[in-house]
């Protein structure tokens, strides 16, 4: 590591626990392994997986403990190579069961990095993995095509919002549910009608707006009471994709409806250890940048966050309580 600090700052947990805060501390550069890159972080977008953890905690966890998941920067070791190299600008979504990427030096396989390009403004590249991933993970089980009467659950999340737009681009009618405030936004992204969430009877509403609920396809995005509720709105053998786990359901209901229920967990591909998977990642990452690129893929709004322990806990609180459309991104370097 010539020329490079012996030392870094990160922003770690000490503790996981409800009232969760943030400290700095300093730690060694990571030495990256045989297959890895060493990089400068440069941006971290954050995202509500990270808050819950800081929560609830981690079982492979040791303290303090790094957090963040999304990061953007630069390439500064790399072995003799390796794609991408050295100067090379990438963004990746990192293992949760190790270390995070909230600090100013990190390593990451370099098959699961996906390289950005200098088109794309870095902090914006930072916004994609988790959310873009995720999105197209779930329209990919879905199998999402022309004609899809497609509902996103919760559309004006960051993953609603790549979601609404990957699956316009697929020729499906997409509905979504927000605030009255996000309507607009979400209608600009390609979604035909978006539906109040606070509606009391929210089934009904929906069949007044459009004539009928019957839905080839759900993204839940949301979770809990949610999911049966979204299940009942779609038809015989719909699909499903749950971002949030299963909670209980009535069997009644899934004997009539038959759904087909996806999981979609980016987090399983470290946790199975599965270099397919993790490849896959930097491949859809690839495909992210590109439909940026060309102007296909509009990214989120971008809510700068300090990097510093005391913003970077108000951040991830707020992030719980949805105070703001949009992601927040961490400026490391």
């Amino acid at each position: 590591m010539q020329n490079l600090p012996k030392f870094m700052q990160a922003i770690a947990l000490e503790s996981a626990n409800e009232n969760f805060k943030l400290v700095e501390v300093e730690l060694p550069v990571p030495t990256p392994a045989d297959n890895e890159l060493l990089v400068k972080v440069e941006y971290v977008g954050l995202n509500p997986v990270d808050a819950k953890l800081a929560k609830k905690g981690f079982p492979d966890w040791q303290y303090p403990h790094i957090l963040g998941l999304d990061a953007v920067g630069t390439v500064v070791e790399a072995p003799v190579g390796a794609s991408p190299g050295v100067g090379e600008r990438i963004m990746w979504h990192a293992d949760l069961s190790g270390q995070g990427v909230l600090s100013e030096y990190t390593t990451i396989a370099n098959y699961a990095a996906t390289a950005v390009s200098n088109s794309i403004e870095p902090q914006d590249a930072a916004t994609l993995p988790c959310a873009g991933l995720t999105a197209m993970f779930a329209l990919d089980k879905m199998q999402i095509k022309q004609g899809d009467l497609f509902f996103v659950d919760g559309g004006a999340g960051a993953v609603g919002q790549y979601a609404i737009q990957l699956a316009a681009k697929r020729g499906a009618i997409v509905y979504a549910s927000a605030s009255k405030k996000n309507h607009a936004l979400l209608q600009k992204l390609g979604a035909e009608m978006v539906f109040d969430y606070k509606e009391k009877d929210f089934v009904k509403h929906v069949q007044q707006q459009i004539g009928q609920t019957q839905f080839d396809a759900v993204l839940d995005t949301i979770g809990g009471d949610n999911t049966a509720r979204n299940i009942e709105m779609m038809r015989f053998c719909g699909r499903i994709a749950c971002l949030n786990g299963l909670p209980p359901l009535d069997n009644n209901m899934l004997f009539r409806k038959a759904p087909n229920i996806s999981i979609v967990a980016l987090g399983g591909a470290w946790l199975t250890k599965s270099l397919c998977a993790q490849q896959c990642m930097s491949m859809c990452g690839k495909s992210l940048i590109e439909e940026v690129q060309q102007g296909d893929l509009q990214t989120l709004e971008v809510i700068p966050v300090d990097f510093n322990a005391s913003a970077i806990t108000q951040a991830l609180h707020d992030q719980l309580a949805f105070k703001q459309v949009g992601k927040r991104v961490v400026k490391v370097s």
